[in-house]
């Protein structure tokens, strides 16, 4: 019969007193959280029966942090499936406890932004938050950090001076590669193309909008980018305003769409299905999903370009906690930024 496992054995295995396995196991007295988790180690190697006890005295001795986070549209797929892999992140964060405070903004007015950043910073310990660039904003995240709240920027940057940092995809990288592929793959050389973005006051949009024409100008001039048109990320205002263009440009042979409302573009596209396949239309657009995915098979949309949500949330949580570390010195906005992910019609397996 297998001998039991004693104090003594997971003291003499850990190397420490049994006095300290004691303190660890009945949490009398504070231990170095080093020794305690060399104490625990021991005691799983040797099969100890109150290892999972000792686990629990951890936990109880590890203060929680509290992260939120400022999404946009609750009834967005997108920020719905970011929001599902935020949770996912912050849940499989070891050794530390940490919780995911996340509030949805369907009023993307600034002041309201600001409001809903201050209401939330009042619980938690860290902020990302998904925002247009402007002085409310930028007045609401420098309140934050003289209250000790590190406030990151996700998706699109922002100008606030004292921002913890910013997380997202290249926006300049973006808006060179969708260029790019609209000048790779026509046929032609020579046409108009439209670019589409959510906002003017979305920094990411702004960037992907300059790197885009950049790129066309420098290396496809034969293209003219037509004036930049905004769609507020509406679906409905983007199936009216690509059903516009179409008719107005029929010499269209290029569309970016830099930010959201893809379902009412390719809504829009599917409609004029006859006059787009005589054009030979090459459009890219953002984000993989059931829409987008059957528009890039049945030839509707050639590229999109996407955010790894997972990857995103991982570097967010992560770049957060480490921001709330105790004595963590502010070093200025730190960018994080994340390889895009690529779908074409071929990859789709």
């Amino acid at each position: 019969m297998k001998a039991k496992v004693t104090l003594n054995d997971v003291a003499l295995a850990a190397g420490v007193s049994t006095a300290t396995v004691d303190r660890v196991l009945n949490s009398r007295l504070p231990v170095r959280e080093g020794t305690t988790l060399r104490v625990i180690a021991a005691a799983e190697k040797l099969g100890y029966h109150a290892v999972g006890l000792m686990r629990e005295r951890l936990k109880e001795r590890v203060p929680v942090r509290h992260l939120g986070f400022c999404l946009q549209k609750r009834n967005d797929h997108f920020y719905q499936t970011l929001a599902a892999a935020l949770q996912q992140a912050v849940a499989q964060n070891q050794p530390e406890p940490c919780v995911a405070h996340i509030t949805f903004m369907d009023a993307l007015e600034p002041a309201a932004i600001a409001e809903q950043l201050l209401e939330l910073g009042s619980k938690v310990d860290a902020l990302a938050v998904v925002a247009v660039d402007h002085p409310h904003v930028t007045a609401a995240v420098e309140t934050l950090y003289e209250q000790g709240k590190p406030c990151f920027a996700l998706l699109s940057d922002i100008s606030a001076p004292h921002r913890a940092g910013y997380i997202g995809l290249d926006n300049r990288q973006r808006g060179r590669t969708a260029a790019w592929a609209i000048s790779r793959l026509n046929h032609q050389t020579t046409g108009e193309v439209a670019v589409f973005v959510g906002s003017h006051r979305y920094l990411g949009h702004e960037l992907s909008e300059i790197s885009f024409r950049s790129y066309l100008r420098e290396n496809a001039p034969g293209f003219k980018v037509l004036d930049t048109l905004v769609n507020l990320e509406d679906p409905q205002l983007a199936y009216e305003a690509t059903l516009e263009l179409l008719a107005k440009h029929p010499d269209l042979v290029g569309l970016h769409l830099a930010g959201g409302g893809g379902f009412g573009v390719i809504r829009a596209l599917r409609e004029e299905a006859g006059s787009h396949l005589s054009r030979q239309l090459v459009v890219v657009c953002n984000e993989l999903n059931a829409t987008t995915r059957a528009a890039l098979i049945d030839g509707v949309v050639d590229l999109v370009i996407h955010t790894p949500q997972e990857r995103l949330a991982q570097t967010a949580v992560a770049q957060m906690l480490a921001a709330t570390l105790p004595g963590a010195a502010y070093t200025g906005p730190q960018q994080k930024l994340l390889a895009m992910d690529l779908f074409t019609p071929e990859n789709m397996g």
